[in-house]
């Protein structure tokens, strides 16, 4: 997501390389570059009008402009901007209630039921709630069966009321079952909706009405742009709801979505979804968000997913190892599905400050580390112990074993060598000075 908008918005700044400082010239001719990629973007006219005229006034009334070169105060600028047009912070979800009541709406298609399996699994595993999904889509029947396996793989339980084709009454039966069962929380899936269907708009109402939720969330499709937004306008006029979620951030959308939506509805982005996995849930930061667009990372979120993933016991048992040179290739398979679940391996390296430029063009799957895995596994637990044991005959039954060739298996194990030695020697205290050392000398 954004980078044709990350793309442009770096040619519109280099418009003011190697001027001597801001003027009025100089900043119109960048930010109407700028407009055109908010509008390429998929923003909304009068937003990208509103936002240019914002920086040029900041820009233009600066008393500092001899003190810095034009081209960074201008970014900084933008960031700042582009932050605040997003909700200047994030927003946290309303949980009070016994049980909290969160009701999701949204289009058809928009990823609503997904949604609703990953919001349960994330408040189960961050806030230690006991969910209740309620499967009050009555006209879909693969939504009553999709949200009941994703119920299964995350092991919370799903209310279904097969034959019932009262969306309202099942709702409020659900809350009582909760309330029997001691579940704390009822995430709310209802069917998907176009805003122009009087019926099934009057139908959301209703179930607003009647279960009262203290949280209403609306999922929106990133990758539908400005129809997204306007939706959404139709949609808080009926339910007024709390915050809205974007879903779909990892597929070919331009973020048109994302930058306007926040003007239009004056409701908080919430939460940001990418791909199909139940772990895929991030709190939506605009300020993070605004870094990532104009490239500088978000290093703040690797590091809290690189926590999340975090065993300190494990960490305090590898650290021993590495002290005594026994990491193993058990090992590397341990910290290699670590990162994995960190999530998408392209989202993440495009955390760091200047990698989402060099990944632009680099295709990076979930599967980018199968061929190494099937590689480790294909070794004897004594030529994962010890890899100096494995000779050419050795290699030749691994590249088989593996369906990989024999140069990948040597590459791997000369990789695998070198890391224990950087590992050994950033933990004997030798510090960078000795890591580039040694980097410097595997040119």
């Amino acid at each position: 997501m954004f980078e044709n908008l990350s793309e442009r918005l770096d040619r519109s700044f280099k418009l003011l390389k190697g001027q001597g400082k801001i003027s009025e010239i100089n900043v119109a001719e960048t930010l109407k570059d700028v407009r055109r990629a908010l509008l390429d973007a998929d923003v909304n006219y009068k937003i990208a009008k509103s936002f240019t005229d914002t920086v040029k006034k900041k820009a233009l009334g600066q008393d500092v402009l001899n003190a810095v070169k034009p081209g960074q105060m201008m970014v900084k600028i933008v960031r700042d901007e582009l932050a605040e047009l997003m909700g200047g912070h994030a927003t946290d979800i309303n949980l009070k209630g016994n049980p909290t009541v969160i009701l999701i709406a949204g289009l058809q298609g928009s990823g609503k039921t997904t949604f609703s399996g990953k919001l349960a699994n994330y408040l189960k595993s961050k806030k230690q709630k006991q969910p209740l999904l309620v499967a009050c889509d009555v006209y879909r029947p693969a939504a009553i069966d999709q949200l009941k396996v994703l119920g299964e793989q995350i092991g919370v339980p799903v209310y279904t009321e097969e034959g019932n084709k009262e969306p309202v009454k099942i709702a409020k039966n659900a809350i009582k079952q909760a309330k029997k069962d001691g579940q704390n929380l009822v995430i709310v899936d209802t069917a998907g909706r176009l805003a122009i269907d009087e019926e099934m708009m009057n139908e959301i109402a209703a179930v607003n009405k009647a279960i009262e939720p203290h949280e209403t969330l609306f999922v929106v499709d990133s990758m539908t742009g400005q129809d997204a937004v306007n939706t959404a306008k139709e949609f808080n006029d009926r339910l007024d709801f709390d915050g809205v979620v974007l879903t779909k951030l990892d597929g070919d959308t331009r973020g048109g979505a994302a930058l306007s939506i926040r003007s239009v509805v004056n409701k908080p982005i919430k939460f940001i979804g990418s791909g199909e996995k139940m772990e895929a849930l991030d709190v939506f930061f605009p300020e993070r968000m605004a870094d990532r667009i104009l490239g500088m990372g978000d290093i703040v979120s690797l590091v809290e997913k690189a926590q999340e993933q975090f065993d300190q016991e494990e960490a305090r048992k590898l650290s021993k190892k590495i002290a005594k040179n026994q990491f193993d290739f058990d090992d590397f398979l341990s910290q290699i599905g670590q990162i994995k679940k960190m999530g998408n391996i392209k989202d993440l390296a495009g955390m760091i400050p200047g990698m989402s430029k060099m990944m632009k063009n680099v295709d990076i799957d979930d599967d980018a580390f199968k061929g190494i895995e099937a590689i480790i596994k294909s070794m004897t637990p004594e030529e994962k112990k010890d890899p100096k044991i494995i000779n050419g005959s050795r290699r030749k039954r691994i590249a088989r074993g593996s369906g990989t060739d024999i140069q990948e298996v040597n590459r791997l194990i000369k990789q695998f060598d070198e890391t224990k030695k950087m590992m050994k020697m950033m933990k004997n205290g030798k510090g960078m000075a000795g890591l580039m050392s040694r980097m410097s000398g595997m040119r």
